[in-house]
């Protein structure tokens, strides 16, 4: 049986399609392990030179987010070295006139704009009111990842990228999922406008009873080779309870937070797990139902999650925190990065012995302590002209009496 310290990044998929097209894109399977308790299927197994675990649970629960965090919590009790993780699967584009996104295409989870690469909405609110009502952001990816994407995005951009034809390599080297998992018609891609609406309890096709002429599909151009297939976009994931199903406010919101994808598992693990969100389009957050791509795209967003982790080294993914440390909140060192002017952090701080560093650039920064003895410490930094984003600044504050404590924030966990 596999030794469970070796393998320290994790890889959650909550729907089975999502689950075979990552166990696709192993480089090398490991023997299996069953969870202690029965209600997963671990399958261990090699990509580059990372151990990663890969997850699939054995029963569903009312909400893909609750089963998101049920699965983190499981995963993280059985492999206690994990230290990164991904959620990779599908959702629902939202195009628009700055994001030509179409099906087959990948959305990744990463900070824009000032906000984390993952919003936690509430669906019912935001329904009601027409507007997108916040609840939580899932903490930014580690940087390990953050520093792959940057260096994935320049070389797709300047060379291309190769993901299809892994897709089809994978898919020649195992014909039986060909029928679910193979490239659709480019025809069965429609946005439909807005104003036209699935009839409800309705099982006829689209084309049938929403029509497929101009006057209700969106017209796009064709896309060219040079475009790139699939398109990579990089911003902001909405996740609720429930899945986005009305074009009109998924355009609202989109407006609104620049959102590109909405989905229903990423929020069970708000503000809680170090993870990158990953999700390859087929729907459009509308009325209108299509299962024809959810296989493909299940399988080009695993393939771009098994390109990025191939180029990230092992010895930067051991130089990360253990997730359960963090979520334990024991003593650990870290970096929180921002730039701009007056911004406001607070940090919590779980023992006496405690070292950060925050990196910044602007002026007046206001720095709060949360000790969990329930001493407060309030200190104020400056900088005397704008610094580079990766310069370092140390803040000491002193605490009631207490010794003054050397800063540089938390590695997770933190809120700016």
């Amino acid at each position: 049986m596999s030794n469970v310290e070796n393998y320290n990044i994790a890889w959650i998929s909550t729907a089975a399609t999502d689950y075979i097209a990552a166990r696709a894109f192993l480089d090398e399977e490991h023997p299996a392990l069953l969870s202690p308790r029965g209600k997963f299927d671990y399958t261990l197994g090699r990509i580059g030179s990372h151990n990663v675990v890969l997850i699939s649970s054995l029963f569903q629960l009312k909400h893909d987010a609750s089963l998101a965090a049920f699965i983190a919590q499981e995963m993280l009790h059985n492999f206690p070295n994990i230290r990164i993780g991904l959620m990779v699967g599908t959702g629902g584009g939202a195009p628009s006139k700055n994001h030509d996104i179409r099906f087959g295409d990948i959305v990744v989870g990463v900070p824009c704009n000032g906000r984390s690469g993952v919003l936690q909405y509430d669906f019912d609110q935001t329904i009601e009111t027409q507007s997108c009502q916040p609840t939580g952001y899932l903490d930014q990816p580690p940087t390990v990842f953050r520093t792959a994407i940057a260096e994935t995005k320049a070389q797709y951009e300047n060379k291309g990228h190769n993901l299809d034809s892994e897709v089809r390599k994978i898919l020649d080297k195992r014909p039986r999922l060909r029928k679910k998992y193979q490239r659709p018609d480019l025809a069965t891609d429609r946005l439909y406008r807005s104003h036209i609406v699935h009839p409800q309890d309705n099982g006829s096709p689209c084309a049938l009873s929403c029509g497929e002429d101009s006057s209700c599909l969106v017209v796009r151009r064709p896309r060219l080779e040079c475009d790139g297939i699939p398109a990579i976009h990089y911003g902001l994931i909405a996740s609720a309870h429930r899945l986005m199903n009305n074009a009109s406010i998924r355009d609202k919101l989109a407006d609104q937070m620049d959102i590109l994808c909405f989905e229903t598992e990423a929020a069970g693990l708000m503000n809680h797990y170090p993870f990158l969100v990953i999700r390859g389009i087929c729907g459009y957050a509308d009325s209108h139902n299509n299962e024809d791509w959810k296989g493909h795209a299940a399988m080009l967003a695993a393939a771009y999650a098994q390109d990025l982790l191939s180029r990230i080294p092992a010895r930067l993914v051991e130089q990360e925190a253990k997730v359960i440390s963090v979520l334990n909140g024991e003593n650990h060192t870290g970096r929180i990065e921002f730039s701009g002017l007056n911004h406001g952090i607070q940090v919590g701080l779980n023992g006496d012995n405690y070292t950060g560093r925050i990196e910044f650039s602007g002026l007046n920064h206001a720095i709060q302590v949360q000790r969990n003895d329930g001493l407060e410490s309030n200190g104020l930094g400056e900088v005397g002209g704008a610094e580079p984003i990766d310069s370092a600044f140390f803040v000491s504050s002193n605490i009631r009496g207490r010794p003054p404590v050397s800063m540089e924030g938390p590695k997770q966990g933190s809120t700016s």
